[in-house]
């Protein structure tokens, strides 16, 4: 399956640059993925510029109100998915102000990382571990029982 991951801006900070090359290149070896940055001057512009990004693809996105998972949950959720016949699935991480409430309504579903509120760029950091993570559990590999 391939793996859309969107994002508003780059990882700023040093530690989480490193972080998000390592787990996006870690993931590559499960998936196909996709990233793509985007901008705008506003909630509204940056939901518009996350939409066009993820075109036809169901999109989650990471946000408060969303359903958190366990690692295991996540992994049945991904290859659910796959074997439901989805061939792409677009996670997108919001602006400082996160996503607009039209864009929480149209989306396929919407994921927590959990209570605290996270960084930007330690956002970006946990999304690509979790995928990762829950690419190897899909796989049986040790690195979940690390």
């Amino acid at each position: 399956m391939r793996l859309h991951l969107i994002t508003v801006g780059d990882p700023k900070l040093a530690y989480a640059r490193a972080g998000w090359d390592e787990y996006e290149k870690r993931l590559r070896r499960y998936h196909k993925v996709q990233v793509t940055r985007v901008s705008g001057r506003s909630q509204a512009l940056e939901s518009e510029a996350v939409r066009r990004a993820a075109g036809k693809a169901p999109l989650v996105l990471l946000d408060p109100r969303g359903q958190q998972f366990t690692s295991e949950a996540l992994s049945a959720y991904l290859d659910a998915q796959a074997l439901g016949g989805v061939g792409e699935l677009a996670f997108a991480i919001g602006g400082p102000d996160g996503h607009t409430d039209d864009l929480r309504a149209s989306a396929h579903a919407l994921w927590s990382l959990g209570l605290l509120t996270l960084p930007h760029d330690l956002a970006m950091v946990v999304l690509a571990e979790a995928l990762y993570r829950a690419s190897t559990i899909s796989a049986g590999e040790p690195y979940h029982r690390g």
